[in-house]
């Protein structure tokens, strides 16, 4: 049998990393995981310094986090996620991915404390409770008082950060980012933005 691990084939494109994951994950990729191009630019930005303990919130099937770790091994990359089937994908694409620098939480994000944490990347995983339609699952319940708790709590864990805390967000109507923090880079189109705070 082929030896699967730490290939770094996985790496090589968007579609290959799919692979990592089940059919019904795999057709979730294109509208709700980061692009591998998004994630190494974002986790260029956020590990850069050395050792930084980067958190992404609601991170899914561990995506960016696996592509950042691979990318940088002197950082350590957490992931928080509140869907348990999700956590177990992204534990198990972990462990195929042989990624010792990632670790995956099964909780919601507002059980986190962010004092653990140095940088943040937040890929709108609040948007879910504004639209009609889209969302990953419907075992969870979606509102908009969810979407401005949520949001609140972020802003407010933020605004708590100190001076030099570095925040990417990708596709967000930001509001979850507190004035303090400005925009340092972003893309063409904006989707993708990078924030240091002041």
């Amino acid at each position: 049998m082929e030896n699967i691990t730490s290939s770094p084939t996985w790496y090589v494109s968007d579609t290959a990393f799919d692979w990592l994951y089940p059919e019904r994950i795999q057709q979730l990729s294109k509208l709700h995981w980061t692009p591998m191009e998004v994630a190494r630019k974002s986790a260029k930005f956020l590990a850069s310094g050395s050792g930084k303990r980067i958190l992404d919130i609601g991170s899914g099937v561990g995506k960016f986090c696996l592509i950042g770790a691979h990318q940088f091994p002197e950082a350590i990359f957490y992931g928080v996620e509140q869907r348990k089937e999700l956590y177990h994908f992204a534990q198990a694409a972990r462990e195929r991915t042989a990624s010792l620098n990632v670790e995956f939480i099964n909780s919601n994000f507002t059980q986190i404390d962010f004092d653990d944490f140095d940088n943040f990347y937040f890929y709108n995983a609040f948007f879910e409770n504004i639209v009609n339609e889209g969302q990953i699952d419907q075992d969870m319940e979606y509102s908009t008082s969810l979407y401005n708790y949520y949001t609140r709590y972020m802003f407010k864990a933020l605004d708590n950060k100190p001076s030099g805390t570095r925040v990417v967000t990708f596709h967000s109507l930001e509001d979850e980012i507190p004035p303090s923090y400005q925009v340092v880079d972003a893309t063409v189109d904006f989707l993708l933005k990078m924030w240091i705070k002041r």
